[in-house]
């Protein structure tokens, strides 16, 4: 279950390219813990991290989708590297594309919501109590 789970907690790796969210999904039935590990992350956004953070859902959505939400913050950042080197937003969306990028949105029913670039994301449960 990831959709209602509450987020515990998250680690960004910039050394490895990784980025953990801790969450927990709990009911009158059970309680499950799962690790959702972003992979190969090439950048990332979060708004409103607050504690309590529930989450609505994980979706990748595509290159194209990114580059049309994120333009202007695409456009200002370029001159740092960020996400990284590139000539034009033509030119972004070809490295992302043939470098088998995904853009996951992080959407929230209350707090933390955001996206992040990165070649894969798996779902690793921590334990579960019936």
């Amino acid at each position: 279950m990831i959709h209602d789970s509450v987020i515990l907690s998250y680690v960004v790796d910039l050394q490895n390219d990784q980025i953990i969210i801790h969450t927990r999904y709990d009911d009158s039935r059970m309680v499950e813990e799962m690790n959702v590990i972003f992979i190969n992350v090439l950048s990332h956004k979060f708004d409103h991290p607050l504690k309590g953070s529930i989450i609505l859902s994980i979706q990748q959505s595509s290159v194209q989708h990114f580059m049309d939400d994120n333009s202007e913050m695409l456009l200002k950042s370029r001159s740092y590297g960020w996400p990284t080197w590139y000539e034009s937003l033509e030119e972004l969306q070809i490295i992302l594309t043939e470098e088998n990028y995904k853009y996951i949105e992080l959407l929230s029913s209350y707090g933390m919501s955001g996206w992040v670039v990165a070649k894969d994301v798996q779902y690793v449960p921590r334990e579960s109590m019936t």
